[in-house]
Order: structure tokens, then sequence, then C-alpha cells
């Protein structure tokens, strides 16, 4: 089955090897901000994909809008949404959190996926199957010290994610993967090699993850259609429930 398939924050890390696990076969659009998106779109028509690019920035409303417009421009349907943008943007201490930080934060994390989510749905219930996959973070889990405004950002996600697909079940599946530490440009920006580490010994199965494991497990949530309102973490068991 072909499907259209909008990926935001698509041209690195977690977007990015998304993008190129659901190439083959598939029409994708590769939302970026700054990053360069070529080397990912030469990736996703060398294994069988079509790519369609938009830059937009999600830290505004005007720019989520604006991408929806490139959407429509290009498609008249989606069969899957998969709202991956989102940063850190800098760690910080609860005595240091200022309006504008949670704002910044929410804003790229929270406010564009939410609203990305509704202007996205008219066109999914013309898909075939469709599904919306929120990515989320193991921040939401455990407390997210030095990033706690980032671990809110996500756990409203969550929550999001669970409300939306009660609301949309009859037409739209809707779920979420919170990764643990997965090996991205993310975590060369905010991550010492020592920290990273040490995280990785603090993970039960002694290593930090890699992009490809987010990607697999977004794949399997949009190829099952009996999952709706689920998180899945995938995070070699630095967390378990």
């Amino acid at each position: 089955m072909r499907r259209t398939i909008l990926i935001t924050g698509a041209s690195t890390g977690i977007g990015a090897e998304t993008a190129r696990c659901l190439a083959k076969g598939n029409t994708l659009i590769l939302h970026h901000n700054q990053s360069p998106i070529e080397p990912v779109v030469e990736d996703v028509q060398a294994m069988g994909g079509t790519a369609y690019t938009s830059q937009a920035d999600l830290t505004s409303e005007a720019g989520c809008h604006s991408l929806m417009q490139e959407v429509n421009r290009i498609t008249e349907h989606l069969d899957v949404l998969v709202n991956n943008a989102g940063s850190l943007l800098q760690r910080h201490m609860v005595e240091e959190v200022t309006w504008s930080l949670m704002e910044r934060i929410f804003t790229l994390n929270t406010y564009s996926a939410m609203l990305l989510t509704k202007l996205c749905v008219p066109l999914l219930r013309k898909g075939n199957s469709p599904s919306i996959v929120n990515i989320t973070s193991i921040a939401m889990r455990h407390g997210a010290p030095t990033a706690t405004v980032y671990g809110a950002a996500k756990g409203a996600m969550d929550s999001f994610t669970r409300g939306s697909a009660r609301e949309l079940a009859r037409d739209i599946r809707v779920n979420a993967v919170a990764p643990g530490v997965i090996l991205t440009p993310f975590h060369d920006r905010y991550s010492t090699d020592e920290k990273l580490a040490a995280m990785a010994n603090d993970t039960p199965v002694g290593f930090n993850g890699e992009s490809d494991h987010i990607a697999q497990t977004v794949k399997l949530l949009i190829e099952n259609s009996f999952i709706t309102g689920e998180t899945i973490d995938v995070n070699g068991g630095l967390f378990m429930r």
C-alpha cells in the first residue's frame, strides 16, 4: 500500500531515519527548518520513495500554517502524520526557568504538534487507515533534571496523544513513541561524552539507542491497525512499568 506521509523535523536524527525507514514505495513530505534536507531526499529516492520538502519555522503559528499550505498544495490526502519536530533548546535548573523559556519550549514541542494535528485531520480523514505518531521522550517519565520544562512539554504531548486518540478513534489512530537516550545530533549539543557514557552504563541493556530503534517503532504503529492511544517506551530498560 502506497502511503502519503508528513514527517516534521525530518532533516536529522530520528526524523531523518524515520524517513529512510518509511521511504520504500511511499510519498514523503519532509519538513525541515534550517538544517539541510537534501541528503535525506536523496536517500528516500534511492530507496524507492518520492520526496517533497517544505521549510517552515514551527515555533510560530504562522509557520505551522505555512507548512500546511505547502502540504495542501502537494496532496489532497494524508495517510500518516509523524509529529517529530522538537528540541530541548537549553538545559536549565528550576530556579533558572523564565516565562520566555517555557513559552519557547512548549511552542516547539507541544503547541506546534497540537496545531498540526488539528490542521491535518481533514486530510487524514481522506487517507487509507490513517494514523498519527507523536514523538515524546523519556524526559516525561523520570523527572528530567536540567530539562524540567522540556519533560513537562513532552508529558503534555503524552496526554494529548491519549485524548486525541479517544476523540478520533473511529477515523484516525493516534499513538506515541517515547525515546530513551538516542545517539543523534540532539545529544551532540546537549550531552557530553562522559554523560552519554554514564547514561549507557545506567541503561539495563548497557548501551544507548540509535535512531533506527525509534523509526522501526514508528513503522510498527503505522502498520498495526489495532493500536491506538498507546505510548511505546523505547529506552533499553532505562524506564520500565
